[in-house]
């Protein structure tokens, strides 16, 4: 077929729409500026406090006492690191891959830059060539689209005059021209593209559940640090006296250490930590984490959504099998050389995916070449090819979809409706189909635009052709299912390929269901997204739209995907994930990227998720008890004036012996429990009642030391400092059960670090502490072990009421 030849735009045209801004350029700016990530990390009410605090010590000469300010600084400089990659990544998203543009200007085909498009611009397109704007065919010959990026149907669709085409398909076969409709924001592509830019954090429990209580401790820091300044200041005589004799500064530091000691600063760290840790993990295993929170997403995940094309099928169709077509039946015999004839047909060049699929089942020995080809047309759904040499048996050989080989040939032989009723038998189990037909008669010599069959076809056999199906997808799933995790398949494909690919990887599914069919209606569309599993036909936009009803539901949801018609439903689940295959944007949207493209991978992310949840929530226990004994003993000693009984060196000491340094090889030690919901109820329902147990005994021993008098101000911080180690060695081998050699050392090297703080003179001068006397050590061991019995009494009640249930092992 010839095309006609119409000029397309003139120079003069192309400029004036440049001007009047309808080129195909994207906007450039980013979903959230630097500024905004910096000023959302930094300019906090939280980092104020804090930094407030390390500026006061500094100023005062204490620098030794300010080492916390580090702590804060990495939290700060962790979270703008980790925004402002996915800013990055979000910049750089693109569904639009294609380097240059081929349009028709001044009468002359031109390559220009895919922004250099214009409205009404008329593009040229051949196979292999991206759809870089929304345009209508002009004229086209035998011009077939690949839509699946954007729609999931894995079968080209045929374009005629006067068809739509989208910004983001590709050409597949045949060529054509199209006249351009929509460029820059307004087409497709860059609709998808703007969507899928809107920044946004994974939604991550523990981080959701941290965020919370530093909300909290922020507001209460101003009320309780005015309660304990106030305090110092009475205990050194007032604030005149104090300010007279400049025993303000000491109370100033008091005051600072119990601000400082009420804020969980590492448990930010260790998070992050965990996290990192967890994704290097991933890597290994070509995981690619590009949110550090998301290693724990797919450990809350109860309702996994997977795409057919590209998840489940690696995304290219393989030959099935040969079928009867009942030929002997007649009396007849199957034509002579069917077989090399269908290898012929699998090494055409020219010939289209699913015929390429016969070559490896064929063999064609290239030996004579058809006298005459008709090559494969969408619109005509055959190719047919003559030989005239006893190659294959001399006449024709037509391969195409049963009803237009039927329809359009004289069938001779079967009857055409037994086997169109095979056909369809065979389609309904999500297979293609196809017919190979013979006739001795030769193709007639008609010109390419009138083509007709011969007559007197006959159906040789039938062929049917699958998807094929990734090799660890069952297993995966299986794997899922008995986690508890609920299987929904949501293609772009006819829903009954869908359910025949659905049941090839043991997924217990019903019918499918037409998405076409989908209820608009809220209540009705949780309805239906309740009662089935496997839905075929959905667009981008239904896909989205689905996985937010489950999320209404009360599912937290994981998507899978590798086609820009994912992107959008990845972009809004608790956790997207893709494909190795996938396009650009939908890679840059997910959380997770399977590198090697294996499904397999999932299991692993979902065990370290695991592994960082129970981790993340055995240490908390430490940071908030040490958080709710802080609170505690500042409002405490405050409100009876009491001196502080910490220096802000000595907290950072028992800090790091009974929380920092072991939360660090506990966030990083393997934990198989499975995930319940309730992270943060569970940990301060220990957490709290072993920080007033800790405050209790604090109290108890300077209550007794007041009461008996005489004690140096750095013996009654010692017997303090005693105490609380005592304790909080006691909370953290309550938390690193069950029991361990690893665990157990850790708690046995902290417990060395406490007996060399106590004893080397080096870090008793630096820490300032002092051995009490013998009336005081008693005091403090007293108090110690009635807290430590009180610990124990409460960790086990904690575990009844908390048991822990471990998960079984994913598969390797």
């Amino acid at each position: 077929m010839t095309l006609s030849a119409p000029s397309g735009l003139t120079a003069g045209d192309v400029r004036e729409r440049t001007l009047a801004g309808l080129a195909n350029g994207a906007p450039e700016e980013s979903s959230r500026s630097l500024w905004r990530i910096l000023r959302s990390n930094v300019l906090t009410l939280f980092n104020g406090i804090v930094g407030g605090c390390f500026l006061l010590l500094l100023l005062l000469g204490q620098w030794k006492d300010a080492l916390f300010g580090f702590a804060a600084l990495s939290n700060a400089v962790i979270g703008v690191v980790q925004e402002y990659r996915a800013k990055r990544l979000l910049d750089q998203l693109a569904v639009l891959d294609a380097p240059q543009a081929r349009v028709l200007r001044d009468g002359r085909v031109q390559e220009i830059a895919v922004a250099d498009v214009v409205m009404d611009d008329i593009c040229v397109l051949q196979a292999g060539d991206q759809v870089v704007a929304d345009a209508v065919i002009i004229d086209d010959d035998g011009l077939e689209i690949d839509e699946s990026v954007l729609t999931g149907e894995s079968e080209p669709v045929g374009k005629d005059k006067g068809s739509p085409v989208l910004s983001g398909s590709s050409v597949s076969a045949g060529q054509g021209r199209a006249r351009v409709v929509a460029v820059g924001a307004g087409s497709y592509a860059s609709r998808l593209t703007a969507e899928a830019k809107r920044f946004s954090l994974v939604n991550s429990e523990i981080r959701n559940a941290i965020n919370r209580v530093l909300r909290w401790i922020s507001w209460a820091l101003l009320p309780v640090v005015a309660i304990i300044t106030n305090g110092q200041m009475q205990a050194k005589g007032g604030w005149e006296a104090a300010f007279r004799t400049g025993a303000w500064e000491e109370a100033l530091v008091g005051a600072v250490g119990a601000a400082i000691a009420m804020i969980p600063l590492g448990l930010v760290l260790m998070t992050s930590v965990a996290f990192a840790v967890g994704g290097a993990r991933l890597a290994r295993l070509n995981v690619l984490v590009q949110e550090l929170a998301a290693v724990e997403g797919l450990a809350r995940v109860d309702v996994l959504c997977i795409d057919k094309t590209g998840t489940l099928t690696e995304g290219r169709v393989v030959f099935d099998d040969v079928h009867d077509t009942g030929l002997h039946a007649t009396g007849q015999e199957l034509p002579r050389g069917w077989r090399e004839a269908l290898g012929w047909f699998g090494s055409d060049p020219h010939a289209n995916a699913t015929a390429r699929c016969l070559a490896p089942a064929f063999a064609f020995d290239g030996g004579a070449a058809p006298a005459a080809v008709v090559p494969f047309s969408s619109a005509r759904k055959w190719s047919a090819a003559s030989f005239d040499r006893p190659h294959a048996a001399a006449g024709t050989w037509v391969l195409g979809a049963p009803d237009m080989v039927f329809a359009a040939g004289s069938l001779s032989g079967a009857p055409s409706e037994a086997l169109l009723g095979q056909a369809r038998r065979l389609a309904s189990l999500g297979l293609r189909t196809l017919v190979l037909a013979y006739t001795p008669h030769m193709l007639p010599g008609e010109d390419d635009d009138d083509v007709r069959l011969p007559a007197g076809l006959a159906a040789a056999t039938l062929l049917t052709f699958r998807e094929k199906v990734r090799p660890d997808a069952a297993r995966t799933l299986a794997y899922f299912r008995q986690q508890g995790v609920d299987v929904k398949v949501l293609s772009g494909d006819d829903p009954r390929t869908v359910t025949a690919v659905a049941r090839e990887v043991g997924l217990d599914v019903g019918a499918g269901y037409d998405a076409r069919q989908l209820p608009s209606d809220p209540h009705r569309l949780e309805e239906t997204l309740d009662s089935f599993s496997v839905f075929g036909r959905v667009t981008p936009a239904q896909k989205r739209d689905m996985v937010l009803a489950l999320q209404r539901m009360g599912h937290t949801v994981a998507m899978t995907g590798d086609g820009v018609n994912d992107a959008l439903a990845l972009k809004e689940a608790d956790i997207g994930i893709a494909m190795d295959t996938a396009a650009p944007a939908t890679k840059a949207v997910a959380r997770l990227v399977l590198l090697d493209g294996r499904f397999n991978r999932l299991p692993a992310v979902l065990a370290e998720g695991r592994q960082v949840i129970a981790n993340i929530e055995r240490v908390s226990v430490l940071f908030l008890s040490k958080t709710t004994y802080a609170v505690c003993l500042s409002v405490i000693f405050g409100a009876l004036m009491w001196s502080y009984p910490f220096l802000p060196r000595q907290l950072s000491a028992t800090d790091g012996l009974t929380i920092g340094i072991p939360a660090f090889f506990l966030a990083l030690m393997g934990n198989a429990r499975r995930y319940r919901p309730g992270f943060l109820r569970r940990s301060l329902s220990l957490a709290i009642p072993a920080g007033i147990i800790v405050a209790a005994a604090v109290i108890a021993v300077q209550a007794y030391a007041m009461a008996a008098g005489g004690f140096s101000a750095g013996a009654n911080r010692t017997a303090s400092v005693l105490t609380l180690t005592l304790v909080a060695l006691t909370i953290l081998t309550a938390v690193s059960r069950p029991v361990s050699g690893l665990r157990l050392a850790v708690v046995a090297a902290m417990a060395t670090g406490v007996v060399l703080l106590m004893t080397v003179p080096l870090l008793t001068d630096f820490f300032m502490l002092e051995w009490p006397p013998p009336g005081l050590l008693a005091a403090s061991l007293t108090a110690s072990a009635a807290a430590i019995l009180a610990v124990l009494v409460l960790n086990r009640m904690h575990a009844r009421r908390y048991p822990a249930d471990h998960a079984t092992e994913p598969p390797v």
